[in-house]
């Protein structure tokens, strides 16, 4: 496949663009995480198990793993702005699925569908850094991932705060409102743009299999950071259930708790100064260790539960976020001609760790209370962290590579 052209002749990337580009895609990857938050109110109301409740977070995040594996590929090989409004599309059908439905089979196939249809995201940052000239195209990419994770940060409490007010059917409702308005947006303001390629579809995603099979720091840094996800999905199915059932918080009260959890958001910066520095073998050590140990605090009993238990989601979300940037500046810097397709990987194999913390964290609550929580959220790092030791002892001194 050959590689894309360096820019599209005639398109700018002003300030005003990126700044269009970052707010669509926070609006878009808040899909993924309005239903976290509000599972107790949903399960019931569908005739959904609190067993089975989490399924409603994981099968959005399965959804998304194989969009990213399916989908984002087309990106090299369909005109972005047409596949994008399709993928919103989508989106916007789904979320008014979620929000009419009556059954749990319908509402757990549209959440599997919102999570397929939000990686649009994946074709828009890419898109992104096509545009931007050389010399900017780390400012640019930087500030849309900025706008990334305030959509990540604000979809929990948003989420939480309507369906205080609203019921959590007004949740789905006004975000299949905000797509019809990123669907305008797309179609008027984003530059058109037509991948040159020589490769079909079925050698696209041909080629995702040799690019694990051959990069071996690829396999291993998304194994490190689908741990980190597992416990991430894990701890923020099961918090809200903590704090509504064992503290009596209301939903917009766990709103302010999400908020005060996104703090932690602060990491991603600060990791990818690290990274430049030459510091990426022991900031992820940093990373796993401190992401393992972070559930400590919450254990403690009232009338300090809920601080302590926001102290943990401050340092897992600090954790998660460092470790997600120091893989990708290391995997990014395997082949510039292969990055998006590096990127589908690592995104799938974090969203497939995503659903496996979510999928357990309702049953083991159910059957085990916090402490199983805090017990599970523990040993997904320490694997990343046991996996990551075992490397860095495998390795020479003069032979490590900071990565």
């Amino acid at each position: 496949m050959t590689s894309l052209p360096a820019a599209d002749h005639g398109t700018t990337m002003t300030k005003g663009l990126a700044t269009l580009f970052a707010f669509c895609c926070g609006a878009i990857v808040a899909n993924l995480y309005y239903a976290q938050p509000i599972i107790g109110l949903i399960a019931p109301d569908i005739g959904l198990s609190s067993t089975l409740a989490s399924f409603i977070v994981s099968l959005t995040q399965i959804g998304y793993a194989i969009g990213l594996f399916f989908l984002v590929p087309l990106g090299d090989l369909l005109e972005n702005r047409r596949l994008m409004i399709t993928t919103t599309g989508v989106a916007i059908l789904s979320l008014l699925g979620a929000a009419l439905a009556q059954t749990p089979n319908l509402f757990l196939l549209a959440s599997l569908l919102v999570g397929f249809s939000s990686v649009a995201v994946q074709i828009l940052i890419p898109l992104a850094a096509h545009l931007a000239p050389e010399e900017t195209r780390g400012r640019v990419v930087g500030s849309i991932m900025g706008g990334l994770l305030l959509g990540i940060l604000l979809a929990r409490p948003a989420a939480s705060v309507i369906a205080d007010h609203f019921g959590w059917r007004a949740v789905f409702g006004t975000a299949a409102l905000v797509m019809l308005l990123i669907s305008g947006v797309l179609a008027t303001t984003i530059p058109r743009h037509q991948p040159a390629h020589s490769a079909s579809y079925g050698q696209l995603l041909k080629s995702l299999w040799t690019l694990l099979s051959e990069q071996p720091v690829l396999r291993r840094r998304a194994f490190y950071q689908a741990c980190m996800f597992a416990t991430f999905s894990l701890f923020w199915t099961a918090a809200p259930l903590e704090l509504a059932r064992n503290h009596g918080l209301s939903q917009s009260q766990i709103a302010l708790f999400a908020l005060v959890g996104a703090i932690g958001a602060i990491a991603a910066p600060f990791a990818g100064r690290l990274a430049d520095a030459g510091h990426t073998r022991i900031a992820s050590l940093c990373a796993m260790l401190f992401a393992a140990l972070s559930f400590l605090p919450s254990l403690v009993e009232s009338p300090y539960a809920v601080i302590a238990t926001a102290l943990t989601g401050v340092v897992l979300d600090f954790c998660v976020q460092m470790n997600m940037v120091l893989g990708q500046r290391s995997i990014y810097a395997l082949d510039a001609k292969s990055r998006s397709r590096l990127n589908a990987l690592y995104m799938t194999s974090i969203f497939i760790g995503g659903a496996i913390g979510s999928v357990i964290a309702s049953a083991l609550y159910d059957h085990g209370g916090w402490r199983w929580i805090v017990i599970a959220g523990s040993v997904f790092p320490l694997l990343a962290l046991l996996a990551f030791l075992k490397h860095s002892m495998s390795q020479s001194p003069s032979s490590r590579a900071p990565r």
